[in-house]
């Protein structure tokens, strides 16, 4: 996302024109997920959900579209990676492309600040 697109994005979420931000829209998130927290570097759940058009449907979240959203804990942030490191990424792919097929994906940082940069 270009700066253009962000500050856009800032704009209308700043000015509850977006429903992510608008009352009782919490209750569509999934345990342990809040607005702020951070998909990836300089970009919060809130953002990433007005991106996707999201919307809350009879208690489920779904995208403009109306395909249901599913977040991913990401993982891979070690300063030293296990012995499996290489399997657990690979069975994660697998799980991503699974779920991509039926559901529109936010993938979440394992990175507090969302710059895996700095732990790596």
């Amino acid at each position: 996302m270009d700066f253009v697109e962000r500050l856009a994005l800032c704009l209308l979420l700043c000015s509850g024109a977006l429903e992510p931000t608008g009352p009782g829209f919490e209750h569509c998130l999934p345990a342990g997920i809040a607005l702020s927290d951070v998909v990836a570097h300089r970009l919060t759940v809130a953002e990433r959900l007005a991106h996707v058009g999201a919307r809350c449907d009879a208690g489920q979240l779904v995208d403009g579209g109306g395909r249901p959203i599913r977040f991913y804990q990401l993982a891979g942030c070690w300063g030293n990676p296990p012995v499996d490191a290489q399997e657990i990424l690979a069975r994660q792919r697998m799980e991503l492309e699974d779920l991509r097929r039926r559901h529109t994906v936010i993938e979440m940082t394992c990175s507090p600040d969302g710059d895996i940069r700095a732990i790596q």
